[in-house]
């Protein structure tokens, strides 16, 4: 499939090192605010829409990881950038994997956030995928979603946050979410680990219910080098329940 021109937003100085932020399923760009003011300090800060996503087209499916891997390829192309750092988000940080396999010329350094090399069983992904489609709507699967974003008690006390991202999730275009689920459905990137050579931050959250810890400890014993974090008090979108931790660790503090 041909790349798709994302949707992407830029803040910060034009000459100053640039860093991509890539964010989860059912998110768009806006999952970033509480790290761009802080990142934009030190870098070209790129916040981007995976296709299916936000501003991004919609292209019909299927969709792989590898696709959307490309997308960023393309993207970086169009803005004339050599290499960058990489921060990717649950699948935003699959996307991440593939890139430090198969393009790691383009990139300085690797963070993986909330993430997996792979995400069985295909059923969990591909019986929401068929949910979204039966009703032509994410919003089916948003109080599902949401709820595993972040700690009980966090959400409790945070309640415009949760429902600015179930909100998000639910204007998420179906066939685009339905595409990405196929994504991760169909994904094992566990024998590319080895390949990738950058230097690699791998950060976890130990109440993270979608993509446990395990997940992140995998990804650091298997690519050469790489350093793992996990973080206390936070769910899957830990950027957001921990923003300044997570801010410090994008940035390579």
């Amino acid at each position: 499939m041909s790349p798709v021109a994302l949707h992407h937003e830029q803040h910060g100085p034009d000459g100053a090192p640039v860093l991509l932020l890539a964010g989860s399923l059912g998110t768009a760009l806006a999952m970033w605010r509480p790290q761009v003011e802080a990142l934009a300090q030190s870098f070209r800060v790129i916040a981007i829409d995976h296709r299916g996503h936000g501003g991004s087209p919609v292209p019909p499916a299927p969709y792989t990881i590898a696709d959307m891997g490309s997308d960023v390829l393309a993207l970086l192309d169009a803005l004339g950038i050599e290499s960058a750092t990489y921060a990717g988000l649950s699948i935003g940080g699959m996307v991440g994997i593939w890139l430090g396999a198969h393009a790691p010329e383009r990139l300085t350094r690797l963070v993986l956030i909330c993430t997996s090399a792979y995400a069985p069983p295909p059923e969990r992904w591909l019986d929401r995928a068929a949910a979204v489609r039966a009703a032509g709507s994410t919003e089916v699967v948003a109080d599902a979603v949401v709820e595993r974003w972040f700690t009980p008690g966090w959400a409790a006390a945070h309640p415009g946050v949760l429902a600015a991202h179930r909100a998000m999730i639910a204007a998420t275009d179906p066939e685009g979410y339905a595409g990405c689920c196929e994504a991760i459905a169909a994904m094992d990137q566990r024998a590319e680990l080895a390949r990738i050579g950058i230097e690699t931050l791998v950060v976890g959250a130990l109440q993270d219910e979608a993509l446990p810890p395990e997940h992140q400890r995998l990804i650091a014993q298997r690519i050469p080098g790489a350093r793992l974090e996990l973080i206390a008090d936070a769910a899957h979108i830990a950027t957001v329940q921990q923003p300044a931790a997570m801010s410090a660790l994008i940035a390579g503090a």
